[in-house]
């Protein structure tokens, strides 16, 4: 399927799933493995727009649990998934690697997958909601699910950090914060 082929695919399950999708949604990366260009915007149980605002949810996608990202993905059709840990830091390697695996504390797959890097990622600070439903750290972080789980309550995450214009991983995010979600498949 050719990168055409794919963002019409992709707009059409947005837009059958409620979500308003970019003329390109999804591109294959350097990593062989076709990613969503834009953070997930289908409505699932336990998802959220920052503030509760539909204008944030149309920039930065949805919050998502741990659970309603899995859900989230899949329900794209098609082989979407959430992306496992190996394949967060694998896209990071093929731009520089994240903090603890580059050469520069993850600066460089920090510009390169952010919104406007070279990478045509275009991944966005889009905050995070905590367990207890408070909104944080909208346009300083952006955070990203992996499907790879520690255990029933933890699961890393990757963090964009524009204090430190890094990307990092964080190995033990608690399952019940929302926050964004990228798709992938084969």
């Amino acid at each position: 399927m050719d990168n055409r082929s794919a963002a019409i695919a992709l707009g059409v399950a947005l837009c059958c799933l409620g979500a308003a999708a970019p003329a390109t949604s999804s591109k294959q990366m350097s990593d062989g493995k076709w990613w969503m260009t834009r953070n997930l915007n289908v409505s699932t149980a336990s998802s959220y727009c920052y503030d509760d605002s539909e204008r944030h949810c149309r920039r930065y996608g949805r919050l998502y649990t741990w659970e309603a990202a899995q859900l989230g993905c899949r329900s794209l059709g098609n082989g979407w998934r959430l992306p496992t840990d190996g394949e967060w830091r694998q896209i990071a390697r093929h731009h520089g690697g994240v903090g603890e695996d580059s050469n520069d504390a993850g600066h460089a797959a920090y510009r390169a997958l952010l919104r406007g890097g070279r990478s045509g990622f275009d991944a966005v600070l889009g905050g995070n909601r905590s367990k207890d439903g408070r909104y944080e750290r909208l346009e300083a972080h952006g955070f990203y699910w992996t499907a790879s789980a520690n255990d029933s309550t933890s699961a890393p995450f990757y963090n964009f950090g524009k204090g430190g214009l890094a990307l990092n991983r964080q190995p033990d995010g608690d399952k019940a914060m929302a926050i964004s979600v990228r798709c992938v498949r084969d």
